[in-house]
Formats: structure tokens, sequence, C-alpha cells
């Protein structure tokens, strides 16, 4: 079947890849300074687990884990169903090929490359689910350790702290993991425009990451909580 594929569709694909791979190593790059929405959203989440240890009712913590663990959840039930969506659409090559070949603006792409194109939206989707289901267990985790923190009456000492920080620690890494899976998701998105051709994957890939890149450094609620964390480190 790969051999089906243009030079365009090569193209495409190998720009789609790499655009992923580098929006990723920038996010990891920026992982510890705070000068990205997701590496300061971690600095407020380590910031919030040593307030909860200084709290003697901790209903709102809990509260706000659930309501972390139900989202995720949500988004791990979604991409289960997009996942049967995608095994949908390879049974219905037939209809599906017939209108996408109506749309694409360039020679019909042979039908073993539309199935090829199936099976990667299937395989974006099940990365996905993975990482929201590692992060709704990890959310599960923190949690407990919530539960496990000493009272506040004890905040001070050096295990209270030790606690927060573990607990800090599994929330950072559950928000990590759950961005991942939004990552796959945002991407997914401009991976349907292969479905049209090459030339409108290279678009719609690229409108993706320029997206993502504005809301993690330029964006208002980047910079509201980018400005708080580089307060705090200084």
């Amino acid at each position: 079947m790969l051999n089906t594929a243009s030079a365009i569709d090569v193209v495409a694909v190998a720009w789609f890849v790499g655009a992923w791979l580098v929006y990723s190593l920038i996010i990891w790059r920026f992982s510890i300074t705070g000068r990205s929405l997701s590496s300061a959203m971690d600095h407020q989440r380590r910031q919030w687990m040593h307030t909860m240890a200084r709290r003697d009712l901790r209903m709102i913590d809990t509260g706000i884990m659930s309501g972390l663990q139900n989202g995720t959840a949500f988004f791990a039930s979604t991409s289960l169903i997009a996942i049967g969506g995608g095994f949908a659409l390879l049974n219905s090559t037939d209809q599906v090929y017939g209108v996408l070949r109506d749309l694409s603006m360039s020679e019909a792409a042979p039908r073993g490359l539309f199935e090829v194109k199936a099976i990667g939206l299937i395989l974006i989707f099940g990365f996905a689910f993975f990482e929201f289901g590692w992060s709704y267990r990890l959310f599960n985790y923190a949690s407990i350790l919530v539960g496990a923190t000493p009272s506040a009456a004890h905040a001070g000492e050096t295990e209270a702290i030790a606690a927060a920080d573990r607990a800090a620690t599994f929330t950072i890494a559950a928000g990590r993991h759950f961005n991942h899976g939004l990552r796959a998701f945002f991407f997914a998105v401009g991976y349907l425009g292969w479905f049209i051709n090459g030339w409108v994957l290279i678009a719609t890939t690229s409108l993706i990451l320029i997206m993502q890149l504005y809301r993690q450094f330029m964006s208002p609620a980047a910079r509201t909580v980018i400005e708080a964390a580089q307060r705090n480190r200084t």
C-alpha cells in the first residue's frame, strides 16, 4: 500500500510527524523553566499541593481532583469512540472513498492509500487513549497521596512537606500525560487534511502547530500564569 503514495504524500506525512515531534521537544525544553503555559501550570500544581497541606478541610482539593479525573475519563472514553469510528471508516471504505475522491484537489488517491490514512488515524487515537488512561490512573494515585498527607497541624514538618511534594509530582505527571493525549487530539484534526490530499495535510498541520505555539507562549492565559511563575522563581 505504501508504494502507492505520491511524493507530496511522503513530504506531507514527514511534515506532520516532524511538526508533532518539534512541538513536543519545545514543550519539553520549557518544562522546567515556567516559560510556557504547561510548565507554568506545573508550578501552580505544586503550589496547590503545598497549600493543600496547610488546609484543615480538604474537600476543595478532593473536589478538584475528582473533576480532573472525570475530565480525563471523558477523553479516554472519547478516544475509544474515535477508534471505533476509525474502524467504521475502514468498513465503509467504498462510500467514504468516493466522497473524498470528489473532494480531492488533485488526482484521486489510490484506494490502498486511503486505508493507510484510516489506520494512521486509528493509531493516533490509540496513542491518545493510552495517554488519557495513564493520566487517569496517576490522578487516582495522586488522590491517595493527598489523603496520605498529614494534617495541617503538621504542615511545617519534614514528612508533611515530602508528602505534599509526592502528591505534586504525581499530579504534574498526570497533567503532562493528559496534555499528551490532548496534543494527539489536536494533531488528529490536522491529520484529517490528508484525506483530501497531501497539500491540505501540510496546511492543516501548520495551522495546528501555529495555534498550539500561540496558546502555549502568547495567549492571554499563558501570559497570566507565566508571569506568576516567573515572579515565584525570583
